[in-house]
């Protein structure tokens, strides 16, 4: 319950952040360019808190369903407009003044992102070094030459300090189906140029899974057979494992480390496992049976348990990435621009039917994020507000009727034939708009629930 609760709670955090953010900048670019602002509401429904700025009389709201937020300006289609104040009406601005209203939403979000990733940059972010483990027989990488104990440093003209960036760069480039260039240190130290063919690699990298679909494995320090977390309603659960549990034995044979345990779970799933465990200085003996599961093709077991993590990481596995403030302005606008295209060109495959829906993300799955990373920490929590400032940004510029890009289509139209849609051709819009909006959130739902369900 205690874990709902903080996904929850991160969530809304993370929307409060979001939503604030790009309400603000419809606000303030009302203001400067002279529209006069009624309203400024984070959230829909019943006011739980509200105030007044005296010198604009300006009213702020938060609401009780914190699911979205508006800003409500002076507007003649609204409602009787004083004739003293129809000059900062909304609706009587020169098409540049409402195209910069509208835009400034988005614009401040990827502000947000921005400022973001330059604090991520200057305070230090610690990763995983991309050393190589296991390669997949027959795969793209084993057919390139890559062997275990590699550091990759560059893809393409990407450095890759970490896994992180590494997964980021093989995104990237892997979308353009030429041959890639991955600059690796091999295990003696010299550097060397390996080939991952474009053909091979196509479809590859628009999954999720993506080491695994190009067959590289991250290379890990060896973990002890020691449970740490153990899930509610799980076999492990079931059958009175602890945390702090230690594997000895199963079936009768040894179990030396963490990988061996999850690979004979796996191998057996619906079928009853005999195990040796150690707790507080005794030895248990119980029979689990792993729940099945289904992975893609194949069916797996699993039991619901994690590995508990030494106090101290491996130093030889860790990468810290930090810049100076001046440095970091450059990284951190860079990052911005290229996780915007990379949204841009993963949403384009996928309606082009090239790229997984496994990518997309709906309302469950963006709260499941959150809280995650929330209990990660301060800098991967940053590193999601980020991220989905970018997605809230591309999301509304999309040119679909009752979002933000619908109404900077209608300002373009209405500056090409120099006079605005007619009303009746602007009502049946945002129509088709709140259609499609309403399909794709259905959409969303479904992939959650359908990744949820299994």
């Amino acid at each position: 319950m205690s874990d709902l609760l903080f996904t929850i709670g991160s969530f809304l955090v993370a929307l409060a952040i979001l939503i604030t953010v790009h309400e603000f900048g419809h606000f303030w670019v009302a203001r400067k360019v002279g529209v006069r602002v009624l309203r400024f509401s984070l959230g829909f429904g019943k006011p739980l808190l509200r105030w007044n700025d005296r010198r604009e009389g300006t009213e702020f709201v938060i609401a009780s369903l914190p699911l979205g937020g508006y800003v409500k300006m002076l507007d003649e289609r609204e409602g009787e407009v004083d004739e003293a104040e129809l000059h900062r009406a909304f609706n009587r601005q020169v098409v540049w003044k409402r195209a910069a209203i509208v835009a400034a939403g988005p614009i401040c979000n990827f502000l947000l992102a921005f400022v973001l990733y330059w604090g991520i940059f200057v305070v230090g972010d610690t990763g995983t070094r991309p050393l190589v483990g296991e390669i997949t027989p027959a795969s793209v990488a084993e057919r390139a030459g890559f062997e275990r104990g590699d550091e990759l440093l560059r893809i393409a003209d990407r450095p890759t300090p970490t896994w992180e960036s590494a997964v980021f760069a093989l995104l990237a480039e892997g979308m353009d189906g030429h041959d890639l260039a991955v600059r690796v240190r091999e295990s003696s130290g010299e550097e060397v140029v390996r080939w991952l063919s474009g053909g091979a690699l196509d479809g590859l990298t628009e999954s999720p899974a993506i080491l695994a679909n190009v067959g590289l494995e991250p290379e890990h320090p060896t973990l002890e057979p020691v449970l740490g977390e153990v899930l509610d309603d799980s076999a492990a659960k079931r059958v009175g494992m602890q945390s702090g549990d230690r594997i000895i034995a199963a079936d009768g044979e040894p179990v030396a480390s963490w990988d061996e345990w999850v690979q004979l779970v796996r191998a057996h799933p619906g079928n009853p496992i005999r195990v040796l465990i150690e707790r507080d200085g005794e030895t248990l003996d119980v029979t689990i049976t792993p729940d099945v599961v289904e992975d893609g093709d194949e069916r797996i077991g699993r039991i619901g348990v994690a590995v508990k993590l030494p106090e101290r990481q491996d130093e030889r596995y860790l990468a810290e990435v930090q810049l100076g403030p001046f440095e970091a302005v450059g990284a951190a606008l860079t990052k911005t621009v290229d996780t915007t295209v990379l949204m841009l060109r993963m949403v384009g495959r996928m309606f082009a039917g090239h790229a997984s829906i496994d990518n997309l993300s709906g309302p469950i799955a963006i709260a499941e994020t959150a809280g995650k990373t929330a209990s990660y920490g301060l800098i991967p929590f940053v590193k999601f507000l980020a991220a989905v400032s970018i997605s809230l940004a591309v999301l509304n510029l999309f040119p679909i009727p009752v979002l933000d890009g619908g109404h900077l289509l209608y300002y373009l139209i209405e500056w090409v034939k120099g006079s605005p849609l007619s009303e009746q051709a602007q009502l049946q819009g945002q129509r088709f708009g709140m259609l499609v909006l309403a399909l794709l959130i259905t959409f969303a739902f479904y992939v959650d629930l359908s990744r949820l369900l299994g």
